[in-house]
């Protein structure tokens, strides 16, 4: 994803058998053309990730992810992983330390939030190491990491993915607030919300919570 000059796209290019980059800026396009011959028309899409047909990029078939991620997409594609699951089973990328902390992030952490628990429900997140401004021409005005996140078959939600996603983001909507007052339009139950969870903050809950809470308002719907 986003080969721009090919400075990573060379080392990877013969190592793997299907191989395909994503690119949007045409004169990054014709670079890695002309100085990486072996890489095939048909093994380039021109198109904006975020508008691209993630099933068709191998025929519905699962594919890793790997990319020095465009900063100001890094958020969004992750919530594409998310989306796509099924489909991407591995990513290796790099981010800005800061989306990286957060997809690291542990419960009771101030830069736990929406990214740490949907990630986190699903894959095993881990950091490889840092890069910093100093490695790069010229040099960024932030750090970078490289994390690995692995789709753990021994993670499933056991609850709706959408409804659960619409849970996380509402219970951070607003940090500071006590899940009662975020989820109260998601749960009409005033005595469920006497519940002590429900006097908790988002960053205190773990992700078996979020996925709990969930069930929980799954069942209450199911009853009405």
């Amino acid at each position: 994803m986003g080969p721009g000059q090919g400075v990573l796209t060379r080392f990877l290019v013969d190592r793997i058998d299907q191989y395909k980059v994503v690119e949007i800026d045409q004169d990054m396009v014709d670079k890695i053309n002309a100085d990486i011959p072996q890489l095939r028309a048909d093994q380039i899409i021109f198109k904006d990730i975020m508008k691209l047909d993630v099933r068709n990029v191998f025929n519905d078939q699962p594919f890793s992810l790997v990319g020095n991620f465009p900063y100001n997409i890094s958020s969004q594609l992750l919530f594409i992983m998310y989306e796509y699951e099924d489909l991407i089973p591995t990513m290796i990328g790099m981010y800005q330390k800061e989306v990286a902390d957060r997809v690291l992030a542990s419960h009771g952490n101030k830069t736990y939030g929406i990214l740490s628990v949907l990630l986190q429900s699903l894959y095993d997140c881990k950091k490889l190491f840092n890069v910093s401004p100093g490695s790069f021409n010229p040099p960024p005005k932030v750090d970078s990491t490289v994390i690995k996140l692995t789709r753990n078959p021994d993670k499933q939600l056991d609850c709706d993915k959408k409804l659960f996603k619409r849970v996380v983001k509402m219970a951070f909507n607003q940090r500071r607030k006590m899940l009662k007052n975020n989820l109260k339009l998601l749960i009409g139950d005033e005595e469920i919300l006497k519940e002590e969870i429900f006097s908790m903050r988002a960053e205190q809950l773990s992700v078996a919570d979020f996925i709990n809470i969930t069930k929980r308002i799954e069942s209450l719907n199911l009853n009405q």
